[in-house]
């Protein structure tokens, strides 16, 4: 289904019976409304960076719910669509950080195929209608994907912004990985604890610490 290792790693949920209903309420959903991200889109933050290749998870909540924005991966949205506030201010913490020019792409498919798996822990919405898919069940099939990254000897690094990826921590209980927390990127949250808390340098210190290639935050992509 994600044409990688994905797909051995998920097999057990895959096959369950938990996803086939879920599968057939997702496939309700995009008959009878309409639903971001595109069903193209919909499996994009697995099968742009594979098991094997993470590195880096940032968590984010669900897809953005304008017409055109959404594109799988958290807090990303397509090639010429405005810049989402929340986004904005994680560039801006990037320049602050690593001296990077905040960018006129909010595009984040060059971070993910650097190995930033880039969740949200609800994958799909309807138009207009921030939420709406949050107890559909996909609760169940995002916290299995943390658990099983959690099981990697592999260190990771998990960026948790704000009190709803925060809930996630919990999950994440191998000492051999990061965690780094902040409040919310959102213009609401940003200056009482987002900004000024360095995740970009602090994940590549990590990453050099323990003898894998730092990540590309800036790439000709996102200039």
């Amino acid at each position: 289904m994600i044409n990688n290792d994905w797909d051995i790693i998920l097999e057990e949920i895959f096959s369950s019976k938990y996803f086939q209903n879920l599968k057939k309420i997702v496939e309700e959903e995009y008959l009878t409304k309409i639903i971001y991200p595109p069903k193209k889109d919909l499996y994009n933050a697995l099968k742009l960076t594979s098991f094997s290749n993470v590195k880096v998870v940032i968590v984010g909540q669900d897809p953005y719910h304008g017409e055109g924005e959404a594109n799988g991966l958290c807090f990303s949205v397509n090639k010429d669509i405005k810049i989402p506030p929340s986004l904005r201010n994680i560039y801006k913490e990037l320049e602050n950080d690593l001296g990077i020019k905040v960018s006129n792409n909010g595009n984040l498919t060059p971070w993910a195929k650097e190995g930033v798996l880039l969740l949200n822990a609800t994958l799909t919405v309807e138009k207009d209608t921030p939420n709406s898919h949050k107890d559909i069940g996909w609760d169940k099939f995002t916290n299995y994907i943390i658990q099983k990254l959690n099981d990697k000897k592999d260190p990771i690094v998990f960026i948790l912004w704000g009190n709803f990826a925060k809930s996630k921590k919990k999950f994440i209980t191998n000492k051999n990985h990061l965690i780094i927390e902040s409040t919310h990127p959102s213009p609401f949250s940003a200056y009482n604890g987002f900004f000024g808390s360095k995740p970009f340098s602090k994940t590549n210190n990590f990453l050099i610490k323990n003898n894998k290639k730092p990540i590309n935050w800036k790439n000709e992509n996102l200039g």
